[in-house]
């Protein structure tokens, strides 16, 4: 079992297709069809599927997957290692969600960049759950989350800041100056979800008691960040969104804060693999995390056994 076969049978799993993969790893196609033979025979088991529609695993193939992934990145950090002499380099894959990259995470990454030259972050937006199973799985080294505090089997998470959050709407909005406001009211409101895949929307929506089909409001699920803001100042609906990414709007008068405070915590997190081997890149990624975090807190770490 070689990491070149490896990395042809990742390949074609990802693309679902030999030739695209053989293009992917700029390969002819019998090539990356001998690798992944080669690798079956070695093994004594098939591991893919070729379909009409494409390629699919077998079991054995979804059971070697992660640990494919793993030898190849373990690999790849092998060759930085020995020729970086000690300096953090290579690139980072990150997943995370608008409002972290835009408010925590592009500070980092100047960070980085002056004092990590060989250093690169390459930033995958998606939903948390999402990108947990990708860190998971080795296609993401990390992931920046917003959440409340939980354990993940095999994966080590770093609390890095309080994220509060605060639900906003129109500065003409019936609910605005109102005082506390129930639960009740709010749950015919229209709701604007801003980073629309992000988990606490879930926790709003379990709290306010909306999340089956019949008792939803009107959901409008937006991927930007300026885009919610922006329908919220229309008089579109209310939206729960980190404070970081509204306290400029909420100054100026451009939104207004709904009296309404959250049963639940939420903190940013970062969420990386439990690893034997070090790698310094990711290691010096997480600590300029918590260097340029907005409130500086005692790191917590919740190690899932």
């Amino acid at each position: 079992m070689e990491t070149p076969q490896l990395s042809a049978f990742v390949a074609v799993l990802e693309i679902g297709s030999f030739t695209r993969a053989a293009a992917r790893l700029n390969l002819s196609q019998p090539t990356v069809t001998t690798r992944v033979k080669s690798l079956e025979q070695g093994l004594g088991v098939s591991l893919l599927e070729r379909l009409p529609g494409g390629v699919r695993p077998t079991p054995a193939g979804a059971q070697l997957l992660p640990y494919a992934r793993e030898i190849i990145s373990l690999t790849a950090r092998a060759r930085q290692a020995v020729s970086a002499d000690g300096e953090p380099h290579g690139c980072v894959e990150v997943g995370t969600v608008e409002s972290v990259t835009s408010y925590r995470l592009l500070p980092m990454v100047e960070y980085l960049y002056r004092r990590y030259p060989k250093m690169q972050v390459s930033l995958h937006a998606g939903a948390d759950t999402d990108a947990i199973t990708a860190v998971r799985e080795g296609r993401l080294d990390c992931a920046f989350v917003v959440g409340s505090p939980e354990e993940h089997e095999g994966l080590e998470t770093r609390v890095l800041c309080p994220e509060p959050l605060v639900l906003v709407g129109s500065p003409s909005h019936a609910l605005v100056g109102r005082g506390q406001v129930a639960d009740a009211e709010l749950r015919n409101t229209p709701i604007i979800r801003a980073d629309s895949r992000a988990g606490y929307h879930d926790q709003f929506e379990e709290a306010l008691g909306t999340r089956a089909e019949t008792d939803r409001p009107r959901v409008f699920e937006l991927d930007s960040v300026d885009a919610a803001k922006r329908s919220v100042a229309l008089g579109i609906g209310m939206a729960l969104m980190p404070l970081v990414a509204v306290e400029r709007e909420l100054g100026e008068g451009a939104l207004a804060a709904i009296d309404w405070v959250p049963p639940f915590e939420t903190y940013t997190q970062v969420v990386r693999r439990k690893a034997s081997v070090s790698h310094a890149a990711l290691s010096a990624l997480v600590a300029a995390a918590l260097d340029v975090a907005a409130e500086p807190m005692e790191p917590l770490v919740l190690a899932a056994s």
